[in-house]
């Protein structure tokens, strides 16, 4: 089989390999999940997987570089005079329809979880209750749903889409939404 890595330019590349690393690992978690091998996104990246554990030494290094921007994005809509609680998660839907891997990482914690990794799950439990109490005003969610019901919520949405070829998770996500919502109203 041949080598399909690019021949070692040395520290003059890094920023391309790190560059590359974080868009293979975007498809790679996209298509096989946030527990993809890493080897596979090193693969992908046209590099040696010394070079993925010099820019990133473990897994979730790999995701917060991968991550961050939808975050970002998340953050700036959410700051954006206007935005409702539903801009937001039609935004937080349309990142999971692209990838569940994001949504698994923040959404289902493990027991003993990282703190990069709760760190990211507060910033978009921070934002969803900074909207909350605009939905409840307009009689957009029950007085009773929290953040936390909220990041639930989405995590459910994000494990019916896991399981959902990737050209029908916008319809299974409109369905899901739709029995979902009915939960949430007053």
């Amino acid at each position: 089989m041949p080598d399909s890595r690019r021949p070692n330019r040395g520290p003059s590349a890094a920023a391309e390999n790190r560059a590359a690393l974080i868009a293979a690992a975007r498809e790679v978690f996209a298509s096989a999940g946030y527990n993809a091998p890493l080897s596979m996104v090193a693969r992908a990246a046209g590099v040696g997987q010394g070079s993925l554990y010099r820019h990133f030494p473990d897994r979730t290094s790999l995701a917060m570089a991968v991550f961050e921007d939808g975050v970002t994005q998340l953050e700036a809509l959410a700051a954006e005079p206007g935005t409702t609680l539903d801009d937001v998660l039609a935004l937080i839907t349309e990142q999971t329809i692209a990838s569940t891997a994001f949504i698994d990482m923040v959404t289902m914690p493990p027991i003993d979880p990282d703190p990069r990794i709760l760190e990211v799950r507060n910033r978009v439990a921070d934002l969803l209750t900074g909207m909350l109490p605009d939905a409840r005003r307009a009689g957009a969610v029950r007085d009773d749903v929290t953040a936390d019901d909220l990041v639930l919520v989405v995590g459910m949405l994000a494990g019916a889409l896991a399981k959902t070829p990737a050209p029908h998770r916008r319809e299974v996500a409109g369905r899901v939404w739709t029995l979902l919502r009915k939960g949430m109203e007053p």
